[in-house]
């Protein structure tokens, strides 16, 4: 049981039936049709074991219609004799038509006699594991419908307005329909999960979940954080400086940010906006707001080729200010850490940019009154935790601004983000040059490097991205090392240029440095360049076996061109076969750029658990509701958790208890 997340009768009672089994109805012989489940009676009138092709044991049976055959291949000797001739039987399977006529093979097979009823209510079918039947299962199940009834586990809680209102049938009933459909009932409903019992059980999982987050983003509210006041100066002198204006996307969003510093209570914002959206510069206008104050800043990104970038953005324009900027990694020596760590300890750096190396113990803050998350979704909650108790020594909790180029779909954000406050930057920078996507096979491999060149030649910078560092037998890809030193030979006249996870920062620093220089005309990489990299020379995109890569990842890497004013091409190299989803997934990234429609139907192909990354710890995620179908339910539930809060923390209790006591507790951060 323990195997399947079961641990108490409330966990008993929510597992629900995969699919259930009509053996409610009996049907003539001649009736069945070819290809659906039937459940027919008859005499045995054949039984033989036959060996070829394979040994199998052949039943026939008649009822007054007609006659059907019956295979199985995985038999036992008292199967042989249980089935003789002259036995009725009744079995349950699919049926389809082979070179004797209509079968069936391994049907649900059971002997009757004259007068063994039918069964009065649909059979559920429940997942489980080896060793645990399905007898098993619907016994325990039942028990525990009967114990949680006996002692008014299943009595409704929710006020009869809000049936009414959003027609939901009440919550006992729901599950015992689901578990034991009468006869009549639609097969076909239940399964689709569209029938209006599956209608409740998933609404209250959805208001399960909005009550907790929603909770604790109350609790969140009720700590103190350091209000910081509009002070200008600083924030006016970056903007003077700046050599590009604010979108009105950007203004927007600033202003919520703002709005939020300004309170006392800490600020817990998610800042989305598709790549080259203008995400960095907003941070450090938030930055400043802080630094104006007197509160130092942290700034955290997972990746050091990322963190890197930012560290020489934020400098360059911090600096001029007379903000000094520390910088912390794992791949400093000691002496440069020890560095960093004393700027930061003593306040001398108002602003501190790194990787995972900024929540290590060593790391004290002097007063640190912001903290800023870059793709956020790639850390764990502990991760996240660990950075925000770095606040100061007056028990106020530092303000959080979480940034993600990653678009999060309307539905997944109202759902697994409710605890969170979210502002999107929905417009890109003028001047952006399209970027065109083409899709090519493998095959015409020799005609794209003939294209490489003659980009080179007319002065373009190109990435090559390629998916593995080192050759696999395997998956049999073209690698990175193999690509670079192919391409070197090639273009004998041309620098190129190699990335990959596996060298040291100071390795990557420097050829990223290079590349942005245009010292490196071609960058053979892996998808280590996905985040955050910002060449605007950079105008053309190869990328090896695009059919391996996921949407996200593909969109972000296109994302790293496009950035200047000239038009951009990305290739997707691909290589047949394609599977189904491999081939939906190119279909999508070539017919569409806008991030949030390639979320959008990402989530579509995989569902919000792989979406989320590693924001997932911690939080249940839904084993009913499906954010696309049912999007009427989660807004209907997200105006019943504003209710019962205000209300009724009675009902608040129950469906906390109900639905989350054997699950991890919801975000904390």
């Amino acid at each position: 049981m323990a195997k399947l997340s079961i641990q108490s009768d409330t966990d008993l009672i929510l597992h629900l039936p995969l699919r259930y089994e009509d053996e409610t109805n009996l049907c003539l012989i001649n009736d069945v049709v070819d290809g659906h489940i039937f459940q027919v009676e008859g005499e045995v009138i054949h039984n033989e074991i036959i060996y070829r092709p394979r040994k199998q044991l052949i039943v026939q049976i008649n009822d007054s219609s007609g006659t059907l055959l019956i295979r199985f291949f995985n038999f036992y000797l008292n199967q042989v004799n249980a089935y003789s001739v002259g036995v009725r039987i009744r079995v349950l399977g699919e049926v389809r038509r082979g070179f004797w006529g209509i079968e069936m093979v391994h049907p649900k097979c059971r002997i009757v006699q004259n007068e063994t009823p039918l069964a009065d209510t649909l059979t559920p079918i429940y997942s489980t594991i080896a060793g645990l039947s399905q007898a098993s299962i619907r016994k325990w199940i039942q028990q525990a419908l009967v114990q949680m009834d006996h002692w008014g586990g299943l009595c409704e809680v929710l006020p009869s307005k809000i049936l009414l209102r959003y027609q939901l049938l009440e919550f006992k009933a729901s599950l015992l329909l689901l578990h034991r459909p009468p006869a009549g009932v639609s097969i076909t409903s239940l399964q689709a999960r569209r029938h209006p019992a599956w209608r409740r059980i998933k609404f209250d999982e959805l208001l399960a979940q909005q009550l907790s987050m929603r909770l604790h983003y109350q609790q969140r509210r009720n700590n103190n954080a350091p209000a910081l006041t509009p002070k200008q100066s600083l924030i006016d002198q970056l903007l003077c400086a700046l050599s590009f204006r604010l979108t009105a996307a950007q203004e927007k969003v600033l202003t919520e940010i703002f709005q939020d510093l300004a309170a006392q209570q800490p600020m817990q914002r998610l800042l989305q906006g598709d790549v080259g959206s203008g995400k960095t510069i907003v941070s450090a206008l938030a930055a400043l707001r802080a630094i104006e104050n007197g509160y130092q800043v942290a700034i955290m990104a997972p990746t050091e080729i990322l963190a890197e970038q930012h560290y020489g953005r934020f400098t360059s324009w911090l600096a001029p200010l007379n903000i000094e900027v520390a910088w912390l990694s794992g791949s400093q020596t000691k002496k440069q850490r020890e560095k960093a760590l004393a700027q930061i300890s003593t306040g001398k750096a108002m602003l501190a940019v790194g990787t995972h190396a900024l929540f290590q113990d060593q790391v004290v803050f002097s007063r640190l009154g912001l903290v800023v998350i870059d793709e956020q979704h790639r850390f764990g909650v502990a991760q996240r935790l660990a950075l925000r108790h770095k606040g100061d020594k007056k028990a106020l909790v530092p303000h959080q601004l979480m940034m993600s180029a990653t678009p999060i779909p309307r539905t997944l954000a109202m759902s697994y983000y409710a605890d969170l406050d979210v502002s999107i930057i929905d417009q890109l920078p003028p001047g952006r040059a399209p970027i065109i996507t083409k899709l090519i096979d493998n095959s015409r491999r020799a005609e794209v490097t003939q294209r490489v060149r003659e980009a080179c030649d007319a002065g373009k910078q190109i990435y090559w991205v390629c998916p593995l560092i080192e050759e696999s037998a395997v998956l049999e890809l073209k690698t990175a090392i193999e690509t670079y030193e192919i391409l070197s030979q090639h273009f004998s006249d041309i620098r190129v240029g190699l990335i990959h996870g596996k060298l040291n920062a100071l390795e990557k620093s420097s050829i990223m440095a290079n590349f942005s220089k245009g010292d490196i005309q071609l960058l053979v990489a892996t998808t280590v360049i996905e985040v955050g990299v910002d060449v605007p020379n950079a105008s053309w995109m190869i990328i090896e076996h695009a059919e391996r890569l996921g949407l996200s990842q593909l969109h972000q890497l296109r994302g790293r061109i496009g950035r200047g004013q000239e038009a951009s091409l990305c290739i997707l190299l691909y290589q047949k076969p394609l599977s189904k989803i491999a081939r939906e997934r190119l279909r999508i990234i070539f017919e569409h750029t806008d991030g949030f429609e390639i979320a959008q139907r990402d989530l579509r192909l995989r569902g919000p658990g792989e979406l989320l990354g590693t924001r997932q710890s911690g939080i249940p995620l839904l084993r009913f509701a499906n954010l696309e179908e049912d999007t009427d339910l989660l807004e209907a539930a997200c105006d019943v958790a504003e209710q019962l809060l205000a209300e009724d923390p009675k009902v608040v209790e129950f469906y906390l208890t109900w639905w989350l006591a054997s699950k991890n507790a919801l975000l904390q951060v």
